[in-house]
């Protein structure tokens, strides 16, 4: 889903590496000034594609679990 240069992928039924491929995919289809939001679970994917991002030089900023003490949580990357 996108709205105003804000794009929203959900990988929760994902595994990495797949997660990660997944959320490379949607940053190379965005504007350079877009903003993409993750729906990604803990554990591994939570750890694995934030670090990957930054990696790819995008800036995440962790948004932290959808409910307290939720296992799906949200981060938001953009380019830098």
């Amino acid at each position: 889903m996108q709205i105003d240069n804000v794009t929203e992928i959900d990988i929760t039924a994902d595994v990495c590496p797949m997660t990660f491929v997944r959320v490379k995919l949607a940053l190379e289809r965005m504007a350079p000034d877009a903003t993409l939001i993750v729906r990604l679970n803990d554990g591994e994917p939570l750890r694995n594609v934030p670090r990957s991002a930054r990696g790819e030089g995008y800036r995440v900023e962790e948004l932290g679990p959808e409910s307290p003490g939720g296992r799906v949580h949200r981060l938001r990357i953009m380019r830098q």
